[in-house]
């Protein structure tokens, strides 16, 4: 299908997250934008549409958008919890949240205490009895691994929870973090959602990605744009003030990034698509990949993601985008 076909047309494929139970289809929406640079009722027509469009995985976090001026954290699941509220459909859509960064509040890590506490506080805000996908947002090594482990199995014992993953885990760390699970007979991460994308492939490729193929984990990569540079909207320092991500992009823009964007460009033009499409697709063709996390701040945006899922680079297009990114 070309790249440009119509949003509604897309038949979305489910692929399984891991061992979870869970299938999503290969791209998820990130909700970091709710509450910060989306307000409520823009955020709402943007749920719609992704949902209208087939597809229906979220993640979100605790700590969104604790950055923002007069912001404690919690803004982003408050807005998902009062779209489920408005709109039902629960069960129709699977929502993954996380914990262990620093709230407003000064509280952060994976303690039993506080997990216990925090995924009280998500389920409230989000306005539901369970959350899909649970993760630890990064590795707390303050914390022993047993203790983090157990606090996620009591929360899957209660039914809050369905499953559990991780996030900015190092390799050997979350190695372990399985191993833990096996030797106490405990739950697993069934996913880990690394930092990946044409601009970051050495934080993944050479050693969570043979660890999460081995080990059959679920892989959802964020920042799968680069902060927006991938769509080619900051070509040059003055682009960079075009949105408050600009700044995150700054640093790709060099030999590197420009070469990357003129293969993305070249790929795009041949397949009818736009560059975010085409770095998309790369990332859902990517070996152990599960769906990568972009996020969108108006319906035109999100119905041009979507188009990712359709469309099929061929090895000629990926042996060119690798050769350009390496």
């Amino acid at each position: 299908m070309r790249g440009r076909s119509d949003a509604t047309e897309i038949t979305v494929e489910k692929r399984k997250l891991g061992d979870s139970g869970i299938a999503i289809p290969p791209l998820m929406f990130g909700g970091n934008v709710f509450g910060w640079t989306v307000d409520e009722a823009a955020s709402f027509k943007l749920l719609d549409a992704l949902t209208e469009a087939g597809f229906n995985a979220i993640d979100t976090a605790d700590v969104y958008s604790a950055w923002a001026p007069g912001h404690k954290g919690g803004e982003s699941e408050t807005v998902i919890g009062n779209w489920l509220k408005r709109r039902g459909g629960r069960d129709k859509v699977v929502i993954a949240t996380k914990v262990g960064m620093q709230m407003g509040s000064g509280d952060k890590g994976l303690s039993k205490a506080w997990i216990t506490r925090a995924v009280d506080d998500s389920l409230r805000r989000l306005q539901t009895d369970y959350i899909d996908l649970y993760q630890a947002h990064r590795d707390d090594e303050e914390t022993p691994l047993e203790e983090t482990l157990q606090a996620f199995a009591g929360l899957l014992a209660q039914g809050k929870v369905r499953a559990i993953g991780a996030s900015n885990y190092t390799a050997p760390r979350l190695k372990e973090a399985l191993q833990t699970s096996k030797r106490l007979g405990l739950p697993r991460y069934e996913s880990l959602q690394p930092h990946y994308n044409l601009m970051e492939r050495a934080l993944f490729e050479p050693d969570l990605q043979p660890l999460c193929l081995a080990e059959g984990l679920g892989v959802i990569p964020y920042y799968a744009l680069a902060a927006g540079f991938l769509t080619g909207k900051y070509r040059s320092e003055a682009d960079l003030g075009k949105s408050p991500r600009g700044a995150g992009a700054g640093k790709y823009l060099n030999e590197r990034g420009l070469r990357v964007l003129a293969i993305l460009d070249e790929v795009a033009a041949r397949h009818a698509a736009t560059p975010a499409q085409v770095a998309l697709a790369w990332l859902i063709a990517r070996p152990g990949v599960t769906a990568p996390i972009a996020s969108a701040t108006s319906v035109e945006q999100l119905h041009d993601l979507v188009k990712s899922v359709q469309l099929k680079l061929d090895r000629q297009d990926i042996e060119a985008i690798d050769r350009a990114s390496a």
